[in-house]
């Protein structure tokens, strides 16, 4: 399974890109996945050119794809103003309508103050359930003091196993469908035995009171 990590942090080292990096770790000692990452401060001036031209250059057609075509996304931006950061959501705004539908999604955020984690539930999870993505029930907020306290590796491992049970879960049934659709056997077989063909002229009789089609 490809797990695609898209990181809107802005600095080198970065918090967001820190905790990208260990929601990705997570994911994967519970189910075996292929990561991905896309940095979007490397993508900010083809984002900008998309917006004016119409067209994205090489860089960011490749992490389009790259996020249409993974079974599941860890998205993690940093807080500014309050919400998602502009770049973040810039690249969102640049996705095919379609790219998220019924994707498996973990949020997750990075602030200076815990005082902003509810960024997670006003701003982020509103914006994917928009996308019609499917967003895993526990997002995961890191504010400046939470690196190195207790509860923060719970929470990652939490959502974690979340994202992973849920891509799991989708990858299974597809393979079933893909299956079924090569063997022929998409839909309950029966046997020509169960087939019952009733006349018309039967069925309205049964209907009737004296027993009479009346036709």
């Amino acid at each position: 399974m490809k797990l695609v990590v898209v990181s809107a942090g802005l600095s080198v080292p970065s918090s967001t890109r820190l905790l990208a990096d260990r929601l990705a770790a997570a994911v994967g000692r519970q189910a075996p996945v292929e990561v991905e990452v896309v940095e979007l401060r490397d993508l900010a001036v083809e984002i900008a050119h998309n917006f004016t031209n119409g067209f994205p250059g090489r860089a960011l057609a490749a992490a389009q794809d790259a996020v249409t075509s993974a079974d599941g996304l860890v998205v993690v931006t940093p807080v500014f103003s309050a919400s998602y950061s502009g770049l973040f959501k810039s690249f969102f705004d640049v996705l095919d309508k379609d790219a998220l539908d019924g994707k498996p999604v973990l949020i997750a955020a990075t602030g200076g103050s815990a005082r902003h984690s509810l960024v997670l539930e006003h701003a982020l999870r509103p914006l994917f359930a928009y996308l019609r993505a499917v967003v895993v029930p526990t997002g995961v907020y890191a504010a400046s003091e939470d690196w190195g306290a207790e509860g923060l590796e719970g929470r990652i491992e939490r959502a974690a196993g979340e994202l992973a049970a849920l891509m799991t879960g989708l990858s299974g049934r597809s393979e079933r469908s893909e299956i079924s659709e090569i063997s022929g056997l998409s839909g309950p077989r029966r046997a020509k035995d169960d087939l019952q063909v009733v006349p018309f002229a039967q069925q309205l009789a049964a209907l009737s009171p004296n027993g009479s089609s009346g036709v």
